[in-house]
Parts: C-alpha cells; structure tokens; sequence
C-alpha cells in the first residue's frame, strides 16, 4: 500500500470522521428498549445516541449514523404496547418509525416514508413534526400552507400521507393537545403585521381537511415563540413568550399569565407526567422551574422559580429522581441534580453531576505540533456565547509523566502490595533484568531500592504479585517462592523436577499456571500457605504464552489459555483438570507471544497478541468455550505483551509494543486507541500515595511513572474563554496564540456585544494581554505575518465597523500588532472601505479580501522608521469575498455566492489576473487548495466539491472554466479546511506519504479529507459499492441518494469522493457479512481489513 499511497493524486478523495458530531439538536426519553428501562435518545445532526438511565449514570448503549440530517425526533406508544417506538424526520423529507430488537442488539424500521413535495414551497424556517399524544395521526409542517398528515392505524401501523391546507403562512410552533375526541392542533402563528396570535385545528383524517377548532387566543405575547401542551387534569397548552407565559385551557376558561423577566426560553422539559411542573432554559444557560399552581383540576396561577446556571440549552430531558439531561448545541452538555435546597457554595439549586464535551460549532481552527514530535495537535475556536472555549484536540491518550528513572533493559515489571493492604496502594515496583531482580520501594514521591529476603534477586523474575492470604509470590526460571507479605518470610517453595527451566508463568490470587522444560504446563494452587501442585499435561508443541485471568474479577478461573509454537494455535483447557476445551489454529508462522482473558462491558473476550504486532480478538462464551467473531489487526511491527489496568473504575487492556495501544470497549464495540509513546516493552498498574491511578511504564532505557488520560480515540482539553471565540492564529516566535473573540455584557437590562483581540501563551493557554477593538467593530480574520524585508512577527487583524445596521458594513480596519514581551502593541492600523473578511501572508507582503476586493499591500518602512501598509494591487467582481487561499503565485477565492475562482498574481506587473472560475451560484462556506491545479469547496447545502484548472484545454473560453472532477454530501456545515494531520508523521511510516487535509464543522465535527492513488480509489469504491449492498440504513435510508451532491438547483450523484465512515463500519461486520461484500472483488476479507486499516491508521 505504501507504493500506492505514495502516487496519490488530488483527483480521488476519501472523506473521513476523525471526531463525531458532538452538538445535541434533540433529546427525548421512554422506554424504547425495554418496558422496563428508562432511556435518554439523543439526536446530534446525523447520528442518534440510545443511552440507559443506571443508577451510576447514563450508560451509552448503542451509536447509530443516520443517513440524513434529523429535523425531528419524537417517542410515542401506540394504544396496548408496553415500548415506545421513536419517530423521526430528516430535513430531505424522509420519516421513520424505528423500534427496538433486544435480542440482537440493534435498531429495527418499522415503516419509512417521503414527504418530499416539489410543487410546494419549502419553508424558510425550521421543519416541525407533532404526534398526537393518543397516537392517531403525525403531523408535519414542511412546506407553506400545508400540513402533512400522516393517519395511525389502532395497531401503530402508518397510513396514506394526507396534504390539509392550513391558513396560517408564518407558523412559529404547533402541537398536538391533549384530551381531545379528535386530533386536535394548536398553531402559534404571526400574521401579517408580525401580531402573534393561537388557533386551534380540529384534524379531519375522513375529511382530509383543518376544520376550526375549539378556541383561539388573539393578541398574545409579542415575544411568543413556543407552544408546551400540558396533559390531564389540566388538559391545555402554555403560551411561551420572551415577558410572560399563558395557561390556556379551552373555551370558557379563563388564561392564567405569569410575567416572566425579559429572556428567550430555548427549550422545555417536562418534570411530571400531570404536566404540574415543567423546566425551561433560557439562551444565557438561566434554567427555571415552572409550577402550576392548581386544585387538583383546575389552574389557578402559574410560579416561575430561578433554579441556576447550565450550558446554554438545546434540549432539556427530566429523567428520574431529580436527575436532568441538559443537551447544548453551544457548550458541553450536562447530566445535572435538581436539589431540593439552595447549595451554600454556589447559590443554586442546579449541581452538575457530569459533562459531556461538545466541541460544536467549530468557527476556526489551527494546526500546530507545539510539542515537536511530528504530531499535530488541531486548536478550534468552539461554542457560542458564554459557552465558548478553546479546545485542544490531539490523536491518542497521553501518558503524564510524574517521575523517570533512566533503567535500561527492564524484562518485566510489577507493582506490589505491603501487607494487610488490600485494595489499599501499591508500595513496591519489582523490575526485573536479565539475570537479576530489582526491588523499588516508593516513600511519598521517592523510590528508594529494598530488598525482600526470602526474593531470588539474582535470578530474572518471570511473574510477581500478591496473593491470597496476604502473600507475594515469585516466578523464576529455577522455581516459585511464596513470602508472607509482613515479615517477608518464606512460607513455601516449589521446584521443577530434574533441574526443568520453567519458561513462562501466569497468576492469579490463588492459582498457577507454569510452562517448565518447554512443553509441560503444570497447575498449581495457592492452599493456605503452601503451594500444592494440582495437575500436569505435556502439550504436543512448546508452550509460547499463558493466562489464566478469571472471568470474574477476584474469583476462580475455570478455564487457562495457552499459545503454542509449531502449529501456532491457542488452546482452551479446563481447571483443574487441564483436559482440552478448544482449538482455535492461528495460521501464518508467527509465534502467539501473549494472550489474555478479558471482560469488556460485560462481553468476555480473549486476546491475543503475536510476535510480529498483530493481535487477534475472539468473543468467548463460559458456557460452550466457543471462541466466535474472530479479528485480526496488527497494532505494532514488534512483539506485544498485553496487560490489563483500570482507569477512572473500568478495565482496559494495554498493549506494551512499538505502537503500544489501549484496548478498550464503547457500545459494544472493541476500540484501539494509541498511547502517545514512542514504544513500551513492558508495563504494570501502579496505584501507590504519591502516584494515584498510574502507571509504571518500560522503555527501552527508561522506567516512567506517570497517569493516563480520559480512555478515548481523541483527547480533548478545554479552555473556557466566557465568550465566543471566532478567529485564531499560531505564531511561533512569540510562542503565542491569538484570538479574536466576541463576549456579550448586560448593559442596564440590554445585551451589548464588545469584539477583542486576545493573546494567549501556547503552552499554559493564560490570557497575557488584550485589545479591545471599538464599539460596533467585528473582528473576522487574524494571521501571524513577516512583512518584507522586517524579521518581526505580527499579528495581523481585519475588522468591520457597523454604522447605523447598513447590511453590509461600508467600513473596517486592518491592525498590526507586536508582542513585546507578552503584550499585544498596535504598530499601525489602516481604514479600508468595507469588512476585512481574511488576511494572510503572500510572498512577503499582506493580501486581504475586503467586501468584494482582492487587495495586495506592500509593507514600507519611511525614514523616521515608521512602517505602514500601502496598497500595491486589487481586484474587483465578487460579490463578498469570504474565503481566500493561496499557492504560489495563485490565489483562490471563495465567495457569498459566486463559488470558486482562481486569480494569478503578476509580481512584475503588479497585477491580479482571474484566470479561471466555477460559473455555478454556489454560496462558499469554506476552501482550501489541494495542489498546484486541484481545489476543495464546501458550500451552505452542506456539500463538499472538488474544482480542476484546465491549464490545457485548447480554447481559451475552456481554460477559464474550472471543471468539477468531484462532488459530495457531507451533510454538514464545514467553517474551516487546514492542511495537517490528527496521525504521528513517522517518516519510514505510511502516515508519512498520506496527504490529508482537516476540516471542522457547525455540528462539532472533525474530519480528514485523504488523497487516494487510481488504484485506491479505484479500490475502495469497489468496497464502498460492496458495503452498500450489505449495509442497510437505519429507517429505509439509502447510503448513495444522501451522499449524493444536492442543492436548490441539482441533486447528482457522489463522484470522486469515498465515504470513509461507510469504509470504517466494514471491520464491525460479521464474517459472513465481510464476505459478501468483497465477493467479486478478488481480495480476501484478511487482505482487505489490512489495506482499510493501513489507511485509517495513516489518517486519523
């Protein structure tokens, strides 16, 4: 594959999630997998989360891509059912009614449908879906003037789509109410003057028509925006407006209004299921209680009561015992505990149990590898609002070191116990040398060597642990030790016959597992206080590796495992008879080097781990001892040793090699994640006072201890700003980050928006200065530049200044600052005529896109040494140019609405040429090059695009029309494209010769865009037509309509692109199910799983 990747072109592209989206758009809760288990679903753009209500927490249980962006989501229970099925709706007119298959683990379709409609116009504002709460009808409001309908049978099963007109054109909400004898609709609409008003719609399924309904309310709350239906008793709706909130109840019934402080509630939840409470966020992260004050029947007033503070909300789910779900489109979502009294530390009644990190909308980012080692860490301006922070994301877990001690040739390492201590810390770290055995003891901070007197130090030791009893036993090659724990007295001893080496050990608390003379394995247990040996079998080959892990943490095995040479198999054998249970043959001729039983979310498994980095897992049943979905994967090029560990009170695997690997489960699934260490040949959990939760870590010269981070693929580290950040820029020189920001300040009861340029030190991520830039003024681009022939660094900033709400600023600024010694100082400072939407540097000199102007400046220092901008060129004919990039001479321009297009830079000249442009109207939201002839778009239908200069058509008209050579739905917003990796760029390494480029998006994704070769491509989409004819989508989704390319003008279908993420699920199919997709491929599933991972392992 490297010879492959290396000849890659720009031409074929595969597109890949690194980060999934993180933003929560819905949230609903019922018992959708059981009747007996309360679950929380969660909607993040174009994948559902399915979650269970544990009394530890949310525990997550199933993660499933959606091929489309959802609009709705909704749970209801059809009449005689005891489990909720779920609704939803995708913004391309597709819905679904999706249950539950407990037995087989996943998500099942009960109906699909397409309410897609060409004749109506589409609305301009969100799409909306209701179901009426006795499960008869949907309704679904997507077009002007029309109500989708969609009758219910009495079994749940969906009927004809019915069109009803409806009169209202500006629908702000509608919901179905409840208690009615016929489906029965509330509408919050405006009319014509912007006057709010409710109607209520009787919902005619034989009529096929909105007949009047029972009452309506004129004249509501000029700030109303939400309607909240309320069950029986009180059988009504809320009226939500920005100053009050109204209790409606019918005809002849008077409303109930409470005046509310001047807020936009953003969303509700439901706290009873009499509808006596309710919970409301606001859109500066306030949360409320709403109490109706009643009669049992009756609502007599309503009470809105301040709770505290939370991530600005998007969804609001009450889910037991005071227990809330607050999802956040603009900050970290948080499981939060209403309390019944006020917290004297905080002052609220709100105490954040859990957050869960969001790192939508990314505005900006930047890559940079500020630790120097080839890997780059991507920093995103994320969140809105006081949500905003900076985030740094990095591939992989990292290991903080704590201590180091040059150890050079460590053969193996454990951590002991002192005595009477367990489940207490760790005290003693015994490292072990070829023929010898050190012993560190830790006192606070400090290891010190010991000594253990009945220990055989000068032997290599090949196990050493705590046992039973309060004991420690030891393996060497001459025999077992067992030492009281206290004391260190010998209590017994057990040798090989006839001077046998014993090759290889394994323990647990009271049992032993030895391989001695090459192919006797002998079974002993840990009996009191002496070894008792129970069994031997001689194996038919050299025993390579043991284990004998029990299933269940501190119990008994019932079952070893056992690798051996020759025939290279891994073998099952009873305890304590040591009778044959199972043969797996491995195949190939790589000796199996280590193999371990371990349990993953309840899921046992065995591993194991050959000498050439390969790792093969197996699932394992107890009660037949079948080892079943067998895998293979090479983690390293070296011999692995696996190790189990917990973190954070889970166990997880580490796999000790040249890529060492933490093996660990999420949804079921196995995930490897790489440790950001050179390589590691040994490892031991370490849990001592002064090092809590570590781990003790052998390389090659070195002994390290140090903690481990959050067990996940990417590691995020926040940096709370208050406000939102929107632009950002590295500059290495001053080992700074700057960033333009906007915060918002209550200024006697109005909210006032101040922009600011901040700078922030690269390692410690502390504010060091600031400038505030003026009143109306908006910072949109910042950049790190060298100006001519002057060896500073600046910051150079772009600006808009905003007079009297013109829609287009006529004004704005460039800004040049220094940073001498921590401080940002203005140097110069230049008005331009309109918004300054990108600076960067090119050839020396400064190119900014100011409104609808190119314009190139040149950097002139005058006698007295004041420098200044001068502007040398410019060119005009865009409409806004909001994306500029540059290679060589070329610059490319993305705009509001006029798509790409290429201009020369004539040096010589002084001039800017366009050459080439994309004649299609595509609104930009994003554009970066792919090499000297290929460029990427991204455009605000959430479709990517790649354009080609035609530098050798024949005519000239031809050599001025970019040609599309790709197109592709991302089904998301990209903001920013940057040329680097998420990937450790060894330089012999695969990763090496890939070229990727990152983009981030709206909903908090993190992508790669990977160039392929021909022959790639030419692969892969082989795979991807395979994968579609095996992988069906959740709720009749079909993969190639929602990846095709499609805005208001075209709908085709994808071409030159790869969907990575389709590609990735190939590992998670069944064997049966790989098979069938690479049929008539002419390449095994074995070759294709390594051509897939070889590449995924290069790019993210």
């Amino acid at each position: 594959t490297k010879a492959n990747i290396a000849e890659g072109s720009n031409m074929w592209n595969l597109v890949a999630t690194a980060s999934k989206p993180s933003v929560v758009t819905h949230s609903v809760t019922g018992h959708f997998t059981s009747p007996s288990e309360l679950n929380l679903i969660l909607a993040k753009c174009t994948r559902i989360e399915i979650h269970l209500m544990t009394p530890e927490g949310l525990r997550p249980m199933l993660d499933v891509a959606i091929y489309g962006r959802i609009a709705a989501l909704e749970l209801f229970r059809p009449p005689g059912q005891t489990q909720d099925l779920l609704f939803m709706l995708t913004e391309r007119y597709k819905f679904c009614v999706l249950g539950y298959d407990a037995e087989r683990g996943e998500i099942i379709t009960h109906a699909h449908g397409d309410v897609v409609d060409l004749i109506l116009t589409e609305l301009e504002s969100d799409q909306m879906a209701t179901i009426d709460p006795d499960c008869r009808v949907i309704g679904m409001y997507l077009y002007d003037g029309v109500l989708k309908v969609v009758p219910i049978d009495p079994k749940g099963a969906l009927k004809e789509v019915i069109n009803m007109r409806i009169e209202e054109l500006v629908v702000l909400d509608m919901t179905f109410l409840h208690g009615c004898t016929q489906p029965t609709l509330a509408v919050l609409y405006a009319d014509s003057k912007d006057v709010k008003h409710v109607k209520t719609y009787v919902v005619s399924v034989k009529d096929k028509e909105l007949t009047e309904g029972p009452w309506s309310r004129a004249h509501v709350d000029e700030g109303a925006h939400k309607l909240i239906p309320v069950p029986a008793p009180f059988k009504g709706v809320l009226i939500v407006g920005e100053q009050s909130i109204t209790f409606v109840s019918g005809p002849g019934s008077n409303p109930v209004t409470t005046a509310t402080p001047f807020t936009i509630f953003r969303s509700w939840g439901a706290i009873d299921p009499d509808g006596s409470r309710y919970l409301l966020g606001d859109h500066r992260g306030q949360l409320y209680a709403l109490i109706m004050q009643h009669d049992a029947s009756r609502v007599l007033g309503l009470k809105l009561e301040r709770l505290g503070q939370t991530s600005i909300p998007s969804t609001l789910s009450y889910l037991d015992t005071g227990v809330v779900y607050v999802g956040s489109a603009s900050g970290d979502s948080q499981l939060i505990r209403l309390l019944a009294e006020k917290s004297d530390d905080t002052g609220s009644y709100v105490e954040i149990l859990e957050e869960y990190n969001n790192i939508g909308p990314i505005v900006d980012m930047c890559v940079v590898d500020l630790e120097r080692q080839g890997q780059g860490q991507v920093v995103t301006c994320s969140g809105a609002f006081q949500d905003g922070s900076l985030r740094i994301i990095r591939n992989g877990i990292g290991i903080n070191e704590q201590a180091a001690i040059d150890l050079p040739g460590i053969k193996g390492i454990w951590a002991l116990k002192p005595s009477g201590s367990a489940g207490s810390f760790d005290k003693y770290l015994v490292v072990t040398f070829i023929g010898t055995t050190r012993i560190l003891a830790i006192e606070g901070e400090e290891l010190e060597e010991t000594e253990i007197p009945g220990f055989a130090s000068d032997a290599q030791t090949l196990f050493c642990g705590n046992v039973a009893n309060d004991q420690i036993v030891q393996v060497t090659a001459r025999g077992v030790v067992l030492v009281a724990a206290e004391g260190f007295m010998s209590n017994a001893t057990w040798a090989p016959p006839h001077n046998a080496p014993i090759n290889v050990a394994a323990c647990n608390n009271n049992q032993l597992l030895l391989a001695v003379g090459g192919k006797e394995l002998v079974y002993i247990e840990i009996d009191g206080t002496t070894l008792k040996e129970v069994a031997r079998v001689t194996m038919e080959h050299e025993i390579a590796c043991i284990d004998l892990t029990p299933l269940n943490e501190g119990g008994r095995a019932d079952v070893c495992a056992v690798g051996l040479w020759t025939d290279i198999s891994l073998r099952l054998l009873d305890l304590p008879s040591l009778k044959q249970l199972n043969i797996e043959l491995l195949g190939g001729e790589i000796i199996p080097r280590s193999v371990l039983f371990a349990t993953f979310e309840s899921i046992h498994y065995v591993l194991c781990a050959l000498g050439d980095g390969h790792l093969f897992t197996f699932s394992y049943d107890p009660a037949t001892h079948k080892l079943e979905d067998r895998r293979k994967l090479a983690l390293g090029s070296q011999p692995t040793v696996l190790n189990t560990f917990r973190s954070r009170n889970t166990a997880h695997v580490f796999a000790s090699s040249d890529r060492p690997t933490v093996i660990y489960s999420s949804n079921h699934k196995l995930l490897f994640s790489n440790v950001n260490l050179k390589e590691v040949h040994h490892m031991s959990a370490f849990h001592s006072e002064g090092f809590p939760e570590s781990l003790a870590i052998a390389t090659e010269s070195t002994l390290t201890i140090g903690t481990i981070d959050e067990i996940q693929k990417l590691h995020i580290r926040t940096v709370p700003l208050r406000e939102m950040p929107r632009r950002i820029a590295h500059q290495e020189k001053s080992r700074s980050f700057g960033v333009i920001t906007m915060a918002t300040k209550e200024v006697s009861g109005e909210e006032m928006q101040t922009a600011y340029v901040r700078l922030l030190d690269d390692q410690t991520y502390d504010i060091t200065s600031s400038f505030e830039l003026d009143e109306n003024e908006i910072g949109w681009s910042i950049a790190s530049c060298q100006l001519g022939d002057d060896p500073q660094s600046y910051y150079i900033v772009g600006t808009s200044v905003s007079v009297n709400n013109e829609p287009e600023p006529s004004k704005g600024r460039i800004l040049v600052f220094q940073v001498q010694d921590g401080k940002l100082v203005l140097v110069t400072e230049k008005e331009t005529k309109g918004s300054v939407y990108t600076v960067s540097a090119f050839h020396g000199k400064l190119l900014a896109s100011i409104s609808s102007r190119i314009q190139i400046y040149t950097w002139s220092t005058s006698d007295d040494g004041n420098s200044a901008l001068v502007l040398e060129c410019g060119h005009h004919g865009h409409v806004l140019a909001l994306y500029v990039v540059t290679r060589g001479e070329f610059i490319v321009t993305g705009d509001l609405m006029k798509s790409l297009s290429v201009l020369l830079y004539k040096p010589t000249e002084h001039t800017l040429e366009e050459i080439a442009r994309d004649y299609e109207p595509n609104w930009m939201t994003s554009v970066e090059v792919l090499d000297d002839d290929t460029f990427i778009g991204a455009e605000n239908s959430y479709n990517l695009f790649t354009a080609r200069k035609n530098s050798e058509a024949t005519t000239e008209e031809d050599r001025a029309r970019l040609e599309i050579i790709g197109e592709f739905h991302l089904g998301d917003l990209v903001n920013r494209f940057r040329h680097g990796s998420l990937v450790m760029r060894q330089p012999d390494s695969e990763a090496a010769s890939v070229r990727t480029l990152l983009f981030a998006t709206n909903s908090g994704v993190l992508g790669v865009v990977a160039s392929l070769s021909p022959e790639q491509f030419d692969f892969f989409n082989k795979l991807q037509q395979g994968m579609r004819r095996v992988v069906k989508g959740v709720g009749g989704l079909l993969h190639e309509q929602w990846r095709s390319f499609s805005n208001e003008r075209k709908t085709t279908e994808a071409r030159g692109f790869i969907d990575g993420d389709l590609i990735e699920v190939f590992g998670d199919l069944r064997y049966a199910q790989q098979q069938e997709v690479v049929k008539g491929m002419d390449i095994s599933v074995e070759d294709a799983t390594k051509r897939i991972e070889a590449l995924f392992l290069a790019i993210h």
